[in-house]
C-alpha cells in the first residue's frame, strides 16, 4: 500500500512496479473511467515503456482502449484530455512518471474526466488492488496518437507574436522530457537559445532534474552569465520551472506576481507556503488571492472550484487558467514569462520593488509516516497554550498545517503528504525575527516528539 500517494502512485520498479500491481492497478482504474478511450503517455526512464505495457494490459482487460502517445512531458499528457484524436476525446490520461525522483522510481499521475484523481480515491484504488485476482490477459487494444505535434502546433500558434524576440534564452532539461518539445519549439519561433542536457535520458546522467535544489541549476547559472539574458530549468516530467535571471532565482509565488501583471484583476490561488508578501501584493492590486493546500491535485481541484486564473507553488508549479487549461505546464510557463520580457516588463525591476523579506527555503524534519500527522496534532494541541517565551501569535491558519502569523512574518509546519517528514518554512521582514521564529517552532516541534515517545 506504500505506492499509493496522496496525489499519485510511486515506487520503485520490479520491486513495487512490476507486472503483477501495474496490471491490477489498470485494471482497477478501468472500472472508475465511464468511457472507452485513456490516453497514456510516460517519461524517460527505461523501464516507462514496459510499465506502459503492464498498464495496458490492465486497462484493456476492463474493456478500455489506450490510445498511446509515447515519450511525451506530462503537460503533453494532460493536454491529449482537452483534444479530440480522430474524433475521439479521452475520458482519462495517466502519465508514467517517477518525476523528479531517482531513477530506480516510477509511478502514475492520473486524471480522470479532466480533474486529477488523487488523495481517498487513490487509497481506495490501492485497497481494491491489494485484494483483486491477477486479470486474465485480453486482446491488446491500441491506438497511436500524436500528441507532442499537436502540443508543440498549439503552443507555437499561442505565441506566434514572440517570434524572433531578442533576447538570448538559456535552459537546462536535465535529461528528462521537457527537450522533446522544446527544441522544435524554440526553433520555430526563431528564438535565440542553448540548452543543457535536453537528451531525455532516465538515468540522469549530469545532475538529478530538480530544479528547486540549488545544487542541481550550477551549469544552467553559469551558462547564464556567459551566454544568456535568462534562465530556466525543468524537473523531469517537466511540470515544473524555474526562472533565472542574473539576479533572481525566481521562486514559483514571485513568478504568479509577475504572471498576473498582465491579467485583469485575476483570482490567483497560492499554497500556504507562498511569502506573504505576495498575498499582500495581489490584494493590494486589487486581485483576489486565495490561500489553500500544497499539491498539484489540491490545486487544480481549488482553481475549478474557484475559477481561478491563475495558481501557483513556490517549487515551481504554475497553473494557467487564463488563456490556457488551468493545469501546471512548466513548458506554457516559459513563453508566458517570456512574453512579459518581450512587452517590456523589467523582471528584476519589478522584484525590487517589494518589500524586502527574510525567508528559509523548505526545511524538513525528520519523522516516520506513522508518526507524522500525530505530531501535528501535538503541535496544535501546544500552540493552545504556548510557551511564555513564544513569540505573540495574531492567528492561526490551518488550511494545511499550520501557519502561525507573529507581527512581523510567520511560521509554517505542515506533514508532507509524500515523505515521512514535516515541512517548515519561515519568514519575516526581519532577519532576527525569522530567526527567533524558527528556533521557537523548532523547540515546539522537539517538545511534540517528546510528548509522543
Amino acid at each position: 500500500m506504500s505506492i499509493y500517494r496522496e496525489y499519485d502512485i510511486r515506487g520503485i520498479y520490479e520491486k513495487e512496479l512490476n507486472e503483477a500491481s501495474v496490471v491490477r492497478i489498470g485494471r482497477a482504474l478501468a472500472d472508475r473511467i465511464e468511457g472507452a478511450y485513456v490516453a497514456v503517455g510516460y517519461d524517460a526512464r527505461s523501464h516507462s515503456p514496459i510499465l506502459f505495457e503492464y498498464l495496458t494490459q490492465g486497462l484493456n482487460a476492463g474493456g478500455k482502449t489506450v490510445l498511446d502517445m509515447g515519450l511525451v512531458p506530462t503537460p503533453v499528457n494532460y493536454f491529449t484530455n482537452y483534444n479530440e484524436w480522430n474524433g475521439i476525446t479521452p475520458s482519462a490520461s495517466v502519465m508514467i512518471t517517477g518525476s523528479h525522483n531517482p531513477s530506480e522510481y516510477n509511478g502514475f499521475k492520473i486524471t480522470i474526466d479532466t480533474l486529477p484523481f488523487f488523495s481517498d480515491d487513490i487509497y481506495a484504488l490501492g485497497r481494491e488492488c491489494e485484494a483483486m485476482e491477477m486479470p486474465v490477459k485480453t486482446e491488446r487494444k491500441v491506438i497511436k496518437i500524436d500528441a507532442v505535434n499537436r502540443y508543440i502546433d498549439y503552443i507555437v500558434d499561442a505565441f506566434k507574436h514572440l517570434k524572433g524576440m531578442d533576447s538570448r534564452i538559456v535552459y537546462d532539461c536535465g535529461n528528462g522530457v521537457a527537450g522533446v518539445v522544446t527544441e522544435e519549439i524554440f526553433k520555430r519561433l526563431d528564438l535565440k537559445t542553448k540548452g543543457l542536457y535536453v537528451d531525455p535520458d532516465g538515468t540522469f546522467p549530469n545532475h538529478h532534474p530538480d530544479p528547486s535544489v540549488e545544487h542541481n541549476l550550477e551549469d544552467v547559472k553559469k551558462l547564464l552569465e556567459e551566454e544568456g539574458d535568462i534562465a530556466f530549468a525543468y524537473d523531469g516530467d517537466a511540470d515544473r520551472i524555474a526562472v533565472l535571471t542574473h539576479k533572481n532565482n525566481i521562486k514559483g509565488d514571485m513568478m504568479a506576481l509577475l504572471y498576473s501583471m498582465k491579467m485583469d484583476h485575476p483570482t490567483v490561488i497560492g499554497e500556504v507556503k507562498c511569502s506573504q508578501v505576495m498575498y499582500d501584493e495581489l490584494e493590494r492590486r486589487g486581485c483576489k488571492a486565495i490561500m489553500y493546500k500544497t499539491g498539484h491535485s489540491n490545486l487544480k481541484v481549488k482553481m475549478k472550484e474557484t475559477n481561478a486564473d491563475l495558481a501557483c507553488e513556490v517549487s515551481g508549479h504554475i497553473f494557467f487558467k487564463n488563456r490556457y487549461f488551468g493545469y501546471d505546464d512548466a513548458i506554457y510557463a516559459t513563453l508566458r514569462m517570456l512574453e512579459l520580457v518581450h512587452d517590456g516588463i523589467d523582471l528584476d525591476g519589478e522584484l525590487a520593488k517589494l518589500p524586502k523579506v527574510y525567508s528559509t527555503e523548505e526545511i524538513k524534519v525528520e519523522t516516520t509516516e506513522d508518526k507524522k500527522f500525530q505530531l501535528m496534532d501535538k503541535i496544535k494541541e501546544l500552540l493552545e497554550n504556548p510557551p511564555a517565551d513564544f513569540p505573540k501569535i495574531k492567528d492561526i491558519i490551518t488550511v494545511d498545517g499550520v501557519r502561525i502569523n507573529f507581527e512581523k512574518g510567520w511560521g509554517l509546519v505542515r506533514a508532507s503528504n509524500t515523505t515521512p517528514v514535516l515541512v517548515t518554512r519561515f519568514e519575516s521582514t526581519d532577519k532576527a525575527e525569522a530567526e527567533l521564529y524558527e528556533k521557537s517552532i523548532n523547540d515546539l516541534i522537539i517538545q511534540a516528539k517528546e510528548n509522543l515517545q
